[in-house]
């Protein structure tokens, strides 16, 4: 069934979009790792995992629930087993569940860890949710980082799609992201904030250099300021720290 939903996709993503892709070197070709990427257009998913096909990995893709309500479209999202994030909700740990289970099972999961389009004014990665450093930590599973440009100006956040012939859009892979000195602490809060930080930071980082600019300040779309110098994720092990110093967070209060 993948492969009938990318007979459909791939010629209008061909059409559409000039892919100028790099850093396939670092997409395992087997296995499972979590691919966590930035997340500016409702095109991303589309365009990223074209990028992961070609390589020969067919993602699951963790998505907003409410597109498996999409006629048709919803049913290719279920045959294929894409993952559901029930946002918001108290079902929001499923999803983390059943990407665990496709990890286990040697399949690639694509995540946004953001959870939802940027509101940085820029369109440079925000703050995101903890989701990508539950699904890390708790299976110590690989994550790639993968930032993406361009699709903004196929269908941008506001306005009219812009369908018009091959306009632009990068996607490149970088190096995984070592979160190895934090895998013994899965669920306590600090390593989860720095697990997370470390992936946005490495994803920021392939993104200034696609873009040729340095970023400003991470954006926190709560508080809607900037809030956190790029590149401070804390270096130090978990398990430097006292015992009475750690706490345990629920995974079921994180979305995705």
């Amino acid at each position: 069934m993948y492969r009938v939903l990318a007979a459909i996709l791939r010629p209008f993503l061909v059409v559409v979009t000039k892919p100028r892709w790099s850093g396939q070197e670092h997409l395992q070709r087997s296995g499972g790792y979590v691919v966590a990427a930035n997340h500016m257009s409702n095109i991303d998913p589309l365009t990223t995992a074209h990028f992961l096909y070609v390589r020969g990995r067919a993602p699951k893709i963790m998505a907003k629930d409410s597109l498996w309500k999409v006629p048709v479209f919803g049913w290719f999202l279920r045959r294929t087993g894409m993952i559901p994030v029930h946002r918001h909700t108290s079902s929001a740990a499923d999803s983390l569940v059943s990407a665990r289970r496709a990890l286990e099972a040697g399949e690639c999961v694509l995540i946004f860890p953001e959870g939802t389009l940027s509101k940085d004014p820029e369109l440079w990665p925000m703050a995101a949710k903890s989701g990508v450093a539950r699904l890390a930590l708790a299976g110590r599973v690989p994550v790639v980082p993968v930032a993406h440009w361009g699709e903004q100006e196929v269908l941008p956040q506001e306005g009219r799609p812009r369908l018009r012939l091959r306009k632009p859009v990068t996607v490149v892979a970088g190096p995984e992201v070592d979160l190895s000195d934090l895998y013994g602490a899965p669920n306590d809060s600090t390593a989860l904030t720095t697990a997370t930080q470390r992936v946005m930071d490495a994803i920021t980082a392939l993104l200034e250099e696609v873009r040729a600019e340095t970023a400003p300040t991470e954006f926190d779309p709560r508080r809607k300021e900037r809030v956190r110098a790029r590149g401070t994720a804390a270096r130090a092990l978990v398990e430097d720290r006292p015992a009475a110093a750690r706490t345990t967070d629920d995974p079921s209060k994180e979305d995705a």
